[in-house]
């Protein structure tokens, strides 16, 4: 997979904004807490930017390559419009054929209604992403409840799911949809053309962080490599650079919609897997040093 190098977007800070605020630098502060994952004179060669305590595995996977990182966390998750409703509706007598799941923070914010709800289903479960399918399938193996993970699609996109899904009845299929406000329409508009019958609730929704050192900032500016995992991310990152095409080093996605973002903002040597996962991305990462000369 070959890095894409694109023309940089003169509006492309601007169409961030229109989707994120501005992040507000502060001078750094040395503590436990500081987003340094390295140690001085250690050069860290890829920054990572999942929500705080969510960066460790792919740092644990990097680091087996002897690759160092610096941590900095562009996106927090907050709760979305309709999580109070999620537990109640997996409380009613009418099941759902197949809940739909498509990322982690999906699966997590699942998880927990379905263990507050009265009298959780029989749940059969389809994922996007093997992240996704290792969170649902460490709960089945923690928990007495029924839960099955019965259908991963070809690719892990939205698209495929929702063109490959089964039907489970000759009748409208149902499909309960716990989504992040912020995910397109593409998955319940490709099966309710189908003929499925989608209840989409917006469980959570995903922001910038409130804060960035600037000091940790200024270092990862000048990082070879940085991660994706998310749209948001991606506008998080677009935020604080002075520039598309002031910045010229490597981004490297989780999958092909954040990298989809990431060219049409103008980011240019974008690296992503063609299957989402964290053995893809860490590949990609590879790639993207390597084509950097590290």
């Amino acid at each position: 997979m070959a890095g894409v190098s694109l023309s940089p977007l003169s509006s492309a800070p601007h169409s961030c904004l229109q989707l994120h605020r501005r992040i507000f630098l502060r001078p750094l502060r040395i503590s436990a807490s500081s987003s340094f994952t390295s140690t001085p004179n250690s050069n860290p060669k890829v920054v990572v930017t999942r929500e705080r305590g969510k960066n460790g595995k792919l740092i644990d996977a990097l680091a087996k390559h002897g690759i160092t990182c610096l941590e900095l966390p562009l996106i927090e998750h907050k709760q979305g419009p309709d999580l109070d409703r999620l537990s109640s509706v997996l409380s009613a007598d009418n099941a759902f054929d197949w809940i739909v799941i498509t990322s982690p923070e999906a699966g997590s914010v699942f998880l927990k209604a379905w263990k507050v709800a009265e009298k959780p289903p029989h749940v059969r479960i389809a994922v996007v992403g093997a992240g996704t399918e290792s969170k649902i399938k460490d709960a089945v193996k923690s928990s007495k409840q029924s839960l099955n993970v019965a259908f991963a699609p070809s690719k892990a996109t939205g698209k495929d799911l929702a063109s490959e899904l089964p039907k489970i009845r000759n009748t409208k299929c149902t499909v309960l949809y716990p989504a992040s406000a912020k995910a397109s329409t593409e998955i319940e508009e490709g099966l309710s053309n189908r003929g499925f019958q989608v209840t989409r609730l917006n469980t959570y929704t995903t922001v910038p962080v409130h804060h960035v050192d600037q000091m940790v900032l200024k270092e990862a500016l000048s990082v070879p490599v940085v991660a994706v995992a998310s749209p948001s991310a991606v506008c998080a990152w677009i935020d604080l650079i002075p520039g598309s095409e002031q910045w010229s080093n490597s981004v490297a996605c989780i999958g092909e919609t954040t990298a989809a973002t990431a060219k049409r903002l103008g980011l240019r040597n974008v690296y992503y897997p063609t299957q989402p996962g964290l053995d893809g991305w860490v590949q990609s990462i590879l790639e993207a040093l390597s084509a950097h000369g590290d």
